[in-house]
């Protein structure tokens, strides 16, 4: 796979470090581990966003406040490849995207948008260059705001996969293409985070599992 560093502005961020939740790096392929303990940011720090709103824990999710853009990175250790992590994620206010994840791809980095571009565009950022509102994983979904949406993401060598309430939304075959990050603030959320744009984003339920080899398809 060629590796650049593009993204949209339009993401959701998800970085990583290390250290993290207690026996995670133990749990075996094919189970669930949290990512989340429903009362604090153990695990988390906020991204240092420029003119970032505020983060906090409430009603047992994390509250991403408005502001340029304003997210939360993982800290502890997370797989380069051949994983599934899952979410819920509501727009709480504002009319942007409000579940952008970040997330390694090999020794690369992509993000997952959703409801970007002025509220319904949901894709890649970046593929061959090119944003979520310009590749093929582009799409338009309505997003009903103080909903919650359940999303879902399998990213293996070869495919990148994602599920918004069951139903399949990504299915991108990245063989032989340049997956990518764009320039700008988004790298340091880097390689695990998630991101809200001048838009309050409700977060809950973050978990994930590496998958089992005959799984990494």
């Amino acid at each position: 796979m060629a590796i650049t560093g593009r993204f949209a502005l339009a993401a959701a961020l998800v970085c990583g470090a290390a250290g993290g939740l207690a026996g995670q790096s133990a749990t075996p392929p094919g189970e669930w581990t949290s990512m989340f303990d429903g009362k604090s940011l153990q695990g988390w720090k906020e991204t240092p966003f420029r003119g970032r709103g505020e983060v906090h824990v409430k009603d047992g999710m994390i509250v991403i406040g408005k502001g340029h853009m304003t997210g939360i990175t993982w800290t502890g250790e997370f797989p380069r490849s051949g994983f599934e992590i899952r979410f819920e994620a509501a727009r709480l206010e504002g009319s942007d995207f409000f579940a952008g994840i970040t997330f390694p791809v090999g020794d690369s980095f992509c993000s997952w948008i959703n409801g970007g571009w002025g509220g319904s565009m949901v894709g890649l950022s970046s593929l061959d260059g090119d944003d979520a509102s310009e590749n093929d994983t582009s799409t338009v979904r309505d997003f009903v705001k103080g909903r919650w949406y359940a999303f879902r993401l399998a990213v293996t060598e070869s495919r990148i996969r994602g599920w918004i309430d069951g139903e399949l939304v990504i299915d991108a075959d990245i063989t032989g293409r340049q997956v990518g990050l764009r320039p700008g603030e988004i790298d340091l959320c880097t390689p695990l985070g998630f991101a809200s744009y001048s838009t309050v984003a409700g977060l809950r339920k973050v978990e994930y599992r590496r998958l089992a080899p005959e799984a990494r398809q």
